[in-house]
């Protein structure tokens, strides 16, 4: 009697125990996320930050969200973007890798600068943004988390090169960052990347391997030497494929979200040095077949003048390259197959650049290295961007022009901006990129001074950029610094113009550049400068001297409108109110001219040039 009345007392719980009990991880959790984001814990991840308050660019720290061993992670070449966007613009995003991004010519050699100066030229009256967002050794990975948010931005047009880092890039399944081969789990992996506690997770994992580890030193070698976990792929291998198949999946996502959100997007085939690359590594294949045997024999029938059958033969001898740096010619194929599949614009570069080649097969003639193009390569795969833009009916409107496709291309090319700095840059990238596994063995590289070897100022300054010792921006200043003191005029404005076109935000260098010409009487040179301010944000310096300038060239109208607008923004300036004055005169407005010179003369009564004007004025005026 006494159990049962004991099991009549003992109560099941009540269902609300259990839904707590459910609930407290969840709750845990949320806890522990505000928690993070109110103490501001770890990095910043969005993809967009504020440049200026309207302008957008892409987060320098965004890479952390796909390079988990890495200290220093690649950034963008930093294009902007209006918050909000205009009525006139056309705004295009472009995406891949270290080749999309203009390796080794960074910032400024990139297709999509050719193509953003084409639009800018042909298309004046219009709000041009072309923001390249590629990044060094990222892959379709990349590319498919980050296009939900641009689709946001409202894009006219998306441009994509991408395909060569499938293996090695950030998550690839040959890269040291992979998490695996399983695509849905990497991606889910990636979609958690906006909690602060995924960063908490990582960093607690990335120390705990470091207790067993130890501590890793300085990191040498370039990023993708570093990248390369297994550095034998072979042909057809279970990896070779997942690598095949996880480009497919990820641009099938890509293509399909871009498709459901109606905006246009141009896909390219890649181009790799097939004539003058090597293989990397070479081993026979299970099929007998090995790289080298290939590219030998690919080499001879070149050398016989059999263009067709060598190019066939040094493609298979690149698939055949144990070494996935260069993308397999199934990635091409499989571009070449989304046009039916998605109804996209693709366009074949491979196939381009190869009848561009001066021997009909890409190599070091269009290559610097095994897949980045040289500055011409770069500028012709624009070309081939932009004519289809053209086909397709892809601009922001019909373009009207009585220059031909090819007179065009001329005038783009005059208005690309490069220094010599950048070209002395570039030139010392390659050296070190050839300097380091797996051009030669690590224990076999050169010490970068003996390498690079500097000769002059120029030289210095591009060794210190490459060297990491002196970021991109400060360099370019410096050398325009230099031109000036050594009175070389025409090479600090081009230097100016280089800085102007990476960063047209920066209002300081409009007015700066223009006040060099001025303190030296280079009016009409001073004048482009100050008229480009003007349109951005004018201010009393800006408005003053093209009032001055205009006067001087007896344009009084525009004299009269500019100095007025300054002595609004600045009242107290007396260099202003003396042109002012003098444009008044110069329109017979004798009265007025009067009444501001000696507003002038209150502000400086020693002004001796205006005491002269005066009693001149008072003359005319009493005459009358």
């Amino acid at each position: 009697m006494k159990l049962q009345s004991q099991q009549k007392t003992e109560k099941k719980p009540p269902f609300i125990f259990y839904l707590i009990m459910i609930l407290l991880p969840f709750l845990f959790l949320i806890i522990l996320e505000t928690s993070l984001r109110i103490s501001d814990y770890g990095k910043d991840l969005s993809t967009w930050i504020k440049v200026d308050s309207n302008k957008y660019g892409m987060n320098p720290d965004l890479a952390f969200r796909y390079f988990y061993n890495v200290k220093n992670v690649p950034t963008s070449i930093q294009d902007v973007f209006d918050i909000t966007k205009k009525e006139n613009s056309f705004r295009v995003f472009v995406f891949g890798g270290s080749s999309a991004a203009g390796y080794p010519y960074m910032p400024l050699g990139s297709f999509s600068r050719y193509i953003k100066r084409r639009l800018e030229i042909f298309y004046p009256n219009k709000t041009i943004e072309v923001v390249n967002l590629s990044l060094t050794a990222v892959n379709s990975y990349t590319i498919r988390d980050l296009v939900p948010e641009v689709l946001e931005q409202k894009p006219d047009l998306i441009l994509i090169y991408a395909g060569h880092n499938e293996y090695y890039g950030a998550l690839g399944v040959g890269s040291m960052e992979s998490l695996g081969k399983s695509r849905g789990l990497v991606n889910f992996i990636l979609s958690l990347n906006k909690f602060k506690t995924t960063q908490l997770v990582r960093n607690f994992l990335k120390y705990t391997a470091s207790l067993f580890n130890g501590e890793q030193g300085p990191a040498s070698g370039t990023l993708m030497s570093r990248m390369a976990q297994e550095q034998s792929i072979e042909y057809a291998s279970d990896v070779y494929n997942a690598g095949i198949e996880q480009f497919r999946g990820n641009m099938s996502d890509v293509l399909e979200t871009i498709n459901k959100a109606n905006v246009p997007v141009i896909i390219s085939t890649l181009v790799s040095n097939l004539k003058d690359q090597k293989p990397f590594v070479s081993k026979k294949a299970s099929d007998g077949n090995s790289a080298d045997d290939l590219f030998d024999k690919a080499q001879k029938l070149f050398s016989n003048g059999d263009i067709e059958k060598s190019d066939k033969l040094f493609r298979l001898a690149k698939d055949y390259d144990m070494l996935r740096f260069r993308a397999p010619e199934k990635i091409n194929d499989i571009i070449k197959e989304f046009d039916k599949i998605f109804k996209v614009n693709v366009i074949d570069a491979d196939k381009g650049m190869n009848n561009f080649s001066e021997n009909k097969i890409v190599g070091d003639d269009l290559m610097v290295d095994h897949l980045h193009l040289n500055l011409r390569g770069y500028k012709h795969i624009g070309k081939l961007f932009f004519e289809e833009m053209i086909s397709k009916e892809l601009l922001p409107s019909k373009l009207i022009t009585s220059l031909s496709e090819t007179q065009q291309d001329s005038v783009t090319l005059s208005k690309f901006y490069f220094s010599p700095l950048d070209s002395i840059t570039a030139e010392y990238k390659i050296k070190l990129l050839k300097n380091d596994w797996p051009f030669v063995q690590r224990d076999k590289k050169f010490n970068e001074s003996i390498l690079l070897n500097p000769k002059n100022f120029i030289d210095s300054i591009a060794f210190d950029i490459v060297t990491e010792r002196e970021q991109w921006e400060t360099g370019e200043r410096k050398a325009a610094a230099w031109y000036l003191v050594n009175k070389n005029y025409e090479a600090f404005t081009y230097q100016m113009d280089v800085l102007i076109n990476q960063f047209p935000i920066i209002r300081e260098y409009y007015n700066f550049t223009a006040n060099e010409l001025i303190k030296v009487r280079k009016f009409s040179a001073a004048y482009k400068y100050l008229i480009q301010k003007y349109y951005i944000n004018p201010d009393a310096f800006t408005t003053k001297w093209l009032g001055i300038i205009s006067l001087a060239e007896k344009k009084t109208e525009a004299a009269i409108k500019y100095l007025e607008e300054s002595v609004k923004l600045k009242n107290d300036d007396p260099q202003t109110l003396y042109n002012l004055s003098g444009a008044y005169a110069s329109n017979n407005n004798y009265q007025k001219a009067l009444l501001v010179i000696i507003e002038c003369l209150k502000v400086k009564p020693d002004y001796a040039e205006a005491l002269a004007f005066r009693n001149q004025l008072e003359k005319v005026t009493d005459s009358k």
